[in-house]
């Protein structure tokens, strides 16, 4: 029993000797280093000793930390320390050297640095504490010195054309503005209405905490094109204007929704962008390939860290540096004058247009109208000029060009091509259709298929495509059936994203849920939508003769000819049918013989769209064209007019594109 006591004796004393052994002082600064790697501050201010905390309360010594830490963006903190294999000679001070390492808003910092730990008795017991200093967070930072950042701003990069023309260029505009303490008050109720601004706004800019009398307050940037109101504006003594740097739109709403345009970041885009490296004082695109390319063409801001030394003739320290790279250009396949062309044929008529190289897939304009003018928008419009464009019922804010409409009767040339593939369509046979209109059998009720030319001949493929019989690609969708019509226009790249650098509305067949939405599909009608841009590419097999659709390109160092849909008809059809096009402009009787020019032969298709709410009603049409030249395939232009009917129909719209060709030929 006594040797059990003796033995749990030595245990106790054991026990009381290894507790009241004091920490060494590299367990010690072992445990402040983890402490720092993960960035708990308040818990090392706990290891400092009773001479840093002096200088320093935990609440500023956690806050200066933190701050600094946001502020530079310190990401991927590691501080390294080596215990020595050796414990040092243990005495009331001892040092020990560091490394730490860091990423910043200005790139990689690193630096080795001493620290020194002195022991110090604290309720009843001694312990070791860091002999915290400023040169802790940097070596070179001294009490007093303050840290700060600078950028320096990326040159965005411009948006040219396939001629190195600008599209979306930096230029320079008219900062107007008033010197603080004139009289201004005088002249407010005209400056106002001259810069689109309130008074209130006036007033409030003028009153800003930054503004010393004397001082130029900028109120408003004005394009240097609009001469006649900036001479009304510098007419008034107190204004004054100078020149700066500002994105400018050369070809202004020729290409509005295609460029898009830039502006400030909002909070709400910072928060989505940040982990891009944006900042709250970029500038971003904010539609149209300014949106779509911003991360090219935006660059990197150039950024500095900088100790700046209280010291009298101390010279400043540069922690980091990252060098400011400029934003690439971007050069598209569009020619900016064949852009405008085509736009002024619009003449602000609601509706898209587009055009292309059918042998490269080089898009060479991309219009929607009505537009808007992109150099107003990014200098700023009043409140009243943004509810007149939301609110026009032309709707020059949409991009027409993305978006996804019934083809009507320029789809037939694919219904064509898919019915000779599978042998349903047997071109020289002439299929009996009497009178204007036609139904399947009575369970079709009081629908009815209607064609535009009445007759009681036979109608063959080519009478089909020159007088655009709707009754005839009905019945021809109705053979194939739905799923190898569906399947044919899938081989046409239907439902699927081309991968264009422009996002676009998938092309889609839609339900085809009975015999009627497949028959109303056959001819461009039913629930069948095509983007203008995947119908001009739709028509490459029967330009180029190959039967091969090509993959369109808008970025110049594309590569061009890119077979996208390889064989989607044979070359024998796909002559065929483009005979047949032919046909369409040439014939007196086609629907597209006004398109007709001397010595410059086009083919094409005519198509009219009716957007109805649901059967048996009337409703709006939207007339179209597309046209090539077979001589000389160089240029096919596809555009669709909204709104025409009682107007003329797709005439309206062959004659701007023949227009078109005519100046470009």
């Amino acid at each position: 029993m006594k040797k059990i006591l003796g033995v749990l004796l030595l245990l106790v004393i054991a026990v009381l000797t290894s507790c009241s052994k004091e920490p060494t002082p590299e367990q010690r600064f072992s445990d402040y280093i983890a402490l720092w790697n993960q960035q708990k501050f308040a818990k090392m201010y706990d290891y400092l000793s009773t001479d840093a905390k002096k200088n320093m309360t935990k609440e500023q010594f956690t806050s200066r930390y933190e701050k600094l830490y946001d502020d530079l963006q310190i990401t991927d903190l590691k501080i390294d320390f080596k215990k020595p294999t050796k414990d040092q000679k243990e005495e009331e001070q001892t040092k020990y050297s560091f490394t730490a390492s860091m990423n910043s808003i200005a790139g990689p910092i690193k630096f080795t640095q001493q620290a020194r730990l002195q022991e110090e008795k604290r309720d009843n017991n001694k312990n070791w504490y860091v002999d915290w200093n400023t040169e802790f967070i940097f070596p070179e930072l001294k009490e007093g010195d303050t840290i700060g950042v600078s950028t320096t701003a990326p040159k965005r990069g411009e948006i040219l054309d396939r001629n190195g023309n600008g599209l979306a260029v930096n230029g320079q505009v008219y900062e107007v503005g008033v010197v603080a303490g004139t009289s201004v008050d005088s002249v407010i109720s005209e400056l106002a209405p001259l810069l689109k601004m309130t008074r209130e706004q006036i007033t409030k800019l003028l009153s800003a905490s930054w503004v010393k009398e004397g001082q130029f307050v900028p109120l408003k940037k004005v394009s240097m094109d609009d001469k006649e109101r900036i001479a009304k504006l510098i007419a008034l003594e107190p204004v004054k204007t100078r020149k700066v740097e500002a994105r400018v739109y050369p070809y202004g709403q020729t290409a509005a929704q295609l460029l898009g345009y830039v502006g400030a970041i909002t909070a709400d885009e910072l928060e989505k962008l940040k982990d891009k490296g944006y900042t709250s004082g970029d500038v971003i695109g904010k539609r149209g390939l300014e949106q779509v390319l911003d991360e090219r063409l935006r660059g990197t801001s150039g950024v500095k860290i900088v100790i700046k030394k209280k010291a009298a003739g101390a010279e400043n320290v540069v922690l980091a540096e990252k060098p400011v790279v400029d934003g690439q250009d971007v050069k598209l396949t569009i020619d900016a004058e064949l852009q405008k062309t085509v736009f002024n044929e619009l003449n602000g008529e609601a509706g898209t247009a587009a055009a292309m190289n059918p042998v490269t897939g080089e898009t060479l304009a991309l219009v929607s109208s009505p537009s808007f003018d992109p150099n107003q928008v990014t200098l700023g419009l009043a409140a009243e000029e943004w509810q007149a464009l939301r609110n026009n019922p032309k709707q020059p804010l949409l991009t027409r060009f993305k978006m996804g409409y019934a083809p009507g009767s320029v789809m037939k040339p694919l219904t064509a091509a898919i019915g000779l593939t599978n042998g349903t369509i047997v071109p020289a046979e002439g299929v009996p259709i009497l009178g204007k209109k036609w139904q399947k059998d009575k369970s079709w009720g009081n629908y009815f298929v209607t064609r535009v030319h009445d007759g009681t001949d036979p109608v063959n493929l080519e009478k089909a495509l020159v007088y655009s019989d709707n009754i005839y690609f009905a019945q021809a969708a109705l053979k194939l059936g739905k799923d190898k019509f569906v399947d044919g226009l899938k081989k046409f790249g239907f439902e699927e994203d081309m991968g264009y650098p422009y996002p676009l509305e998938k092309s889609v067949t839609g339900t085809l849920g009975n015999e009627i939405a497949l028959a109303d599909s056959g001819y461009g009608q039913g629930q069948v939508q095509m983007s203008i841009v995947h119908l001009m590419a739709a028509y490459t097999p029967f330009v180029s003769g190959s039967g091969n659709m090509l993959k369109p390109i808008l970025l110049a160092d594309d590569k061009q000819g890119q077979v996208w849909k390889e064989a989607v008809v044979s070359a024998e059809n796909a002559a065929l049918i483009s005979g047949d096009l032919r046909k369409v402009v040439s014939d007196p009787g086609g629907t597209a013989h006004t398109a007709e020019i001397s010595g410059y032969p086009l083919a094409g298709k005519t198509g009219t769209a009716e957007i109805k709410q649901k059967q048996g009603v009337t409703g709006t049409e939207n007339g179209w064209f597309i046209a090539y030249n077979t001589n000389s395939p160089s240029l096919m232009v596809a555009m669709m007019v909204e709104n025409v009917q009682g107007r003329g129909g797709s005439s309206i719209t062959v004659k701007k594109v023949k227009s078109v060709f005519e100046k470009w030929k």
